[in-house]
């Protein structure tokens, strides 16, 4: 008997199905429609850097801006060696879509290298980065499109942006990028931030669903920045962390794992594997074993319609961007479990970072007691606004999400009108 090989995933069709499924509920015009499909702009980038011991290497590269009705393009820029244009497409819908829902005012884009950056030196790392970033130079500013960190870059590579940017203009613009390093603009609180809006909109999905976060049996795929911080304060908050993966492999302990020890670990010794106190698994069999939480902090399409009927949680905090597929999501909602969208659950980073971009604006910074105070409020708000919604149209957290989201931008692309 022929074994039954998964599908090939389509990550901006998938993007285009949830928003389909929204637009058919919300009665969207077939005009509003087409034009919220479409990405506004796409840029691809093909580019020389010189390595080390003097070869030149040809590189590819995409910014993606989706929609920009609501306010300049704001999104991370990941470099990873499975990045594609269709990727960068979906991610970037995601991104108006996640920036609405939580009523900020940016539009999406994203954008990203086909690298993996794990094999380049940090010279390498640091000239591919320039390069790229004087290639897409044309289409980012404080005011039309501001990039982020993502998959595979950090502090450091936004640091090379704004300055190679401010190396075009003659002068500093901290503002084009944002988690940025504190010295030169970025803002307290903001390398935290997706994994305490993860852990907000957890605590909140429990409230709303009668479970108990204290004790709460929770499963972690991925520990790099959002996933690390993420279990470090659903930990803190009293919950059983029973498995955690990275790119590496996965490890389980059902009495639960001892977090910072954890990071600790990894911080020694590069990855989970051979944590005391914990049995290795298979990183995929990770997401199958019993918990309360399972919370995806990698890659998209991590539940299909093959795992999906073996997932034993109560709930899906979506930490990663498009972790479940549509064909996942329908087996969930039938099984009776909870799907906290990405574009609800991991919010926090960009409405920090759009706290960022204010400061670098007004050159004034807030303490970072504000900041989080600030982004408890915005995502305990916007979970409160799509669990209304979710009881008014008697439907699941994706789709009371999308039709918030999609309604907002479709209202700011109306109001605007076509030009001329």
């Amino acid at each position: 008997m022929a074994i039954k090989q998964p599908k090939a995933l389509n990550p901006f069709a998938e993007a285009v199905a949830q928003f389909d499924a929204a637009a058919d509920r919300l009665n969207l015009s077939q005009e509003l429609r087409a034009i919220l499909r479409a990405p506004k702009r796409e840029l691809t980038v093909n580019f020389p850097v010189r390595m080390d011991d003097g070869r030149v290497e040809m590189y590819t590269g995409y910014r993606v801006q989706h929609n920009i009705n609501r306010g300049p393009a704001k999104g991370g820029i990941r470099f990873d060696a499975n990045v594609s244009l269709d990727e960068v497409r979906a991610l970037a819908m995601w991104m108006t879509w996640k920036c609405a829902v939580v009523n900020i005012p940016f539009g999406g884009a994203k954008g990203g290298v086909i690298v993996d950056p794990r094999k380049l030196s940090r010279t390498e790392l640091e000239r591919l980065t320039r390069r790229y970033a004087t290639e897409i130079a044309g289409v980012i500013g404080p005011e039309s499109d501001i990039p982020a960190p993502d998959v595979n870059t950090n502090p450091q590579v936004m640091a090379w942006i704004m300055d190679t940017y401010s190396m075009h203009r003659g002068y500093s613009v901290p503002a084009v990028v944002t988690g940025k390093p504190l010295s030169i603009g970025g803002s307290e609180g903001r390398m935290e931030a997706t994994g305490r809006g993860v852990s907000v909109v957890a605590r909140e999905a429990c409230k709303a669903l009668g479970m108990e976060l204290k004790g709460a049996r929770v499963i972690i795929q991925g520990f790099g920045n959002v996933g690390s911080i993420t279990a470090k304060l659903l930990h803190e908050a009293g919950c059983r962390i029973v498995a955690l993966s990275d790119v590496y492999g996965a490890i389980h302990n059902p009495d639960g794992i001892d977090v910072p020890v954890a990071l600790r670990y990894v911080q020694e010794h590069g990855a989970l594997n051979g944590l005391p106190g914990a049995e290795p698994v298979d990183g995929k069999a990770a997401l199958e074993l019993p918990c309360d939480i399972l919370i995806p902090a990698a890659l998209e399409g991590q539940l299909t319609h093959l795992n999906a009927p073996r997932i034993q949680a109560k709930l899906v905090v979506e930490a990663a961007n498009g972790p479940t597929t549509t064909e996942a999501d329908a087996i969930l909602h039938e099984r009776g479990i909870h799907v906290v969208p990405d574009i609800l659950a991991n919010a926090g980073g960009v409405t920090v970072s759009y706290f960022e971009w204010v400061q670098d604006l007004q050159h004034f910074f807030w303490a970072e007691d504000e900041i989080n105070q600030r982004l408890e409020h915005i995502m305990t708000r916007s979970f409160a606004a799509v669990q209304a919604k979710r009881e008014e149209q008697n439907c699941d957290y994706r789709m009371a999400a999308y039709l918030l989201a999609v309604a907002r931008v479709a209202e700011a692309t109306q109001v605007r009108g076509i030009y001329p």
